[in-house]
């Protein structure tokens, strides 16, 4: 594998993006004069926000926001201007109980994050990310033509995208409910941004983005494609989003503009080199596909079964945790649940089988 970006980001509180560094980078190389200024400018913008990032521990960020029981969402107009710590939030222009404004971005924003704390509190109990009722901020219009979305630790941020390759970022569902996550992992689990416990980060993020589509639009796991990213990428014939989790590898592939996707789909073929933080965003293609297959043998809606296993994982794991821990919690948790050998705990046993981690970790 080529040289890719490097996030830069290995810490509890790190900058989680949506878009991976390597993706920007086979960008800068693309044959398309525009898509490559685009994204020189964007690496550029990225650099920016990893260093505007603020590093604050989510003890320090919760003293800092407004915590009332119940939903609470307030969304900003960053007017296109830079990430910077004395431009964010931006201008408030819709909070809570307000009626929706002519900005789609701003009312995508306000919608989609009410989703995700619909989400959470309906079928986990859970009271925001934090579980204290955390105030959701959301600023959009971040940068000119910004091709990312993130989360840096207290509050949402989203691009508008460049028109080539990618739309406005609030457009997608599954990226406000994968970024969200984040924030829900740092209250839990707090898995380190680096190598195997980093791959889990983005795969948990990436379940549950993937599950809070599927439970507005009240798909089962059959019908669900379990593609990421599709509404905020600008579809052609050799890309159809950011990730495929079903099968990984495939979401792009010999993209003019992108290359191949490089996530594998077994732990034979796991990334093991230093970019991408260790591949983080590389290596969550190996757990995604496992839970797929798990949620698949289990049929019905996947939310109700596999991602309250893995919503229970979520909270036991712990800031290392890796590959074969996640194996071994989830298979407990699915015993404890539904019983030794119950069609829960041998789906779940299947999904790991299909990627290597089986054997290796159970047997």
């Amino acid at each position: 594998m080529k040289k890719m970006l490097s996030c830069n980001c290995g810490n509890h509180h790190s900058l989680h993006c949506i878009v991976p560094p390597y993706m920007l980078e086979a960008m800068a190389v693309s044959p398309n004069e525009k898509v490559r200024q685009m994204a020189l400018r964007n690496i550029e913008t990225a650099a920016e926000v990893r260093t505007e990032r603020r590093l604050l521990w989510p003890e320090t960020v919760a003293s800092l926001l407004t915590n009332k029981e119940g939903k609470n969402r307030e969304v900003y107009d960053m007017l296109n201007r830079p990430n910077r710590r004395d431009l964010l939030p931006g201008k408030l222009v819709r909070r809570e109980g307000q009626e929706p404004v002519e900005d789609p971005a701003v009312n995508e924003a306000y919608d989609y994050s009410g989703n995700t704390y619909d989400f959470y509190w309906e079928l986990f109990n859970r009271d925001s990310l934090d579980d204290s009722g955390l105030t959701l901020i959301s600023s959009v219009h971040l940068g000119e033509n910004y091709n990312n979305a993130f989360w840096n630790g207290s509050q949402m941020a989203y691009g508008d995208g460049d028109d080539f390759i990618f739309r406005r970022f609030t457009r997608g569902l599954d990226v406000i409910g994968h970024e969200l996550t984040h924030g829900v992992i740092s209250y839990t689990s707090r898995l380190v941004y680096r190598n195997e416990a980093g791959a889990i980060n983005e795969h948990l993020a990436d379940v549950f983005g993937s599950l809070v589509k599927q439970w507005v639009l009240k798909q089962d796991a059959e019908t669900a494609n379990w593609l990421m990213g599709e509404e905020i990428i600008i579809p052609s014939p050799t890309r159809k989003a950011i990730r495929d989790m079903r099968n990984p590898g495939t979401a792009y592939v010999n993209d003019p503009d992108l290359g191949t996707d490089p996530q594998p789909d077994h732990y034979a073929n796991k990334y093991t080199g230093m970019q991408d933080n260790g591949g983080v965003h590389i290596n969550s293609g190996i757990p995604n596909k496992a839970f797929c297959e798990a949620a698949l043998q289990m049929g019905g809606f996947a939310w109700e079964k596999a991602g309250r296993i893995w919503y229970e994982a979520m909270l036991q794991l712990n800031s290392n945790s890796n590959f074969e821990q996640l194996v071994r919690i989830t298979a407990n948790i699915t015993i404890n649940l539904y019983g030794q050998n119950s069609p829960e705990h041998e789906a779940v046993l299947y999904g790991w089988e299909k990627v290597g981690l089986y054997e290796n970790t159970l047997c």
